[in-house]
């Protein structure tokens, strides 16, 4: 395997949060309760990641702040152009897998 920098694997790291980031901006169709039911995480995650990462580094994001880097959009905005309602077996889905908070 190839041996990478610390500086190496950084940047390739943010590439790849990046791309994923522009892919679910453009895919609105892949709802987060379709992400949480099948990979346990959605883009919800995705920003409290990041702005848990920032306060990590000493820098402080609102909940707003994060989700619009996720979203491409304020929160509130993406949810009226793109969210649709859940069915009910999607709810039960999630419900049931979820992770404890």
């Amino acid at each position: 395997m190839t041996e990478l920098t610390p500086e190496q694997r950084q940047k390739y790291e943010a590439a790849a949060f990046r791309t994923l980031v522009e892919h679910l901006q453009k895919r609105s169709d892949a709802q987060n309760i379709d992400l949480m039911n099948l990979a346990g995480f959605c883009r919800n995650c995705l920003s409290n990641w990041y702005r848990d990462a920032a306060q990590e580094d000493g820098v402080t994001l609102s909940r707003d702040e994060s989700r619009k880097i996720v979203y491409g959009m304020p929160y509130e905005e993406w949810r009226a152009l793109h969210q649709t309602e859940a069915s009910a077996e999607k709810r039960a889905a999630f419900e049931a897998n979820k992770p404890p908070h």
